[in-house]
């Protein structure tokens, strides 16, 4: 089960405090193939990691573009997966890649949500001063935690966590984005990169 912690402070008092403070970890299948997050889209305005496995390709987990949009998922358990259902990491990336705001987005995948197994997804426009749609989201859905894949990081023989990432947006609009990701399927070999930018105005 992945995790998501944020802090969301949509005017901060302070030039030395940050409008988002975003920490994951992605749980994922060791053998499941990605790419570690990077610029990719028109014009290199997504940051993100990618899904690389077979019908799945494109999607992701967690990610911000140059325009001030950011968006995460994370899937949650339930009694049987339909394996035709569309790929959830689709609907981060359609959000980082579109010109619709979240809270349109939003509505829109709450329409279609029957087409994917449970997911839980947070879109944002960090430029949209509160964002209404970030405000509202898991007000009135709170799901019971398995305690196998509660923990802040997970190990188990073939499945665990396998991405860490800290996302920073200042006051000014300049974003850290640090990824720490499993290299292949050894739980004990990391590495750890960097992106910085300033969003768009």
């Amino acid at each position: 089960m992945c995790i998501i912690f944020f802090k969301f402070d949509p005017r901060p008092v302070s030039k030395n405090a940050y409008r988002l403070i975003l920490a994951a970890n992605r749980d994922e299948f060791y053998h499941r193939p990605s790419r570690a997050a990077d610029f990719w889209g028109n014009n290199n305005e997504v940051l993100s990691g990618l899904d690389m496995e077979e019908g799945k390709e494109g999607g992701t987990w967690l990610g911000i573009n140059t325009r001030g949009k950011l968006a995460a998922l994370t899937n949650y358990l339930q009694p049987r997966l339909d394996r035709d259902a569309r790929g959830r990491g689709e609907l981060v990336a359609q959000f980082l890649t579109s010109d619709v705001d979240s809270l349109s987005y939003l509505k829109k995948v709450s329409a279609e949500g029957h087409l994917y197994n449970g997911f839980n997804l947070i879109a944002a426009d960090l430029r949209q001063l509160p964002d209404p749609a970030i405000e509202d989201q898991g007000r009135e859905y709170v799901q019971p935690i398995l305690s196998k894949y509660a923990a802040v990081c997970v190990r188990c023989p073939d499945y665990g966590t396998r991405t860490n990432t800290v996302i920073l947006v200042d006051a000014d609009g300049h974003v850290t984005f640090t990824e720490r990701s499993m290299l292949g399927t050894d739980p004990s070999c990391w590495e750890t990169s960097t992106h910085e930018f300033r969003l768009q105005s």
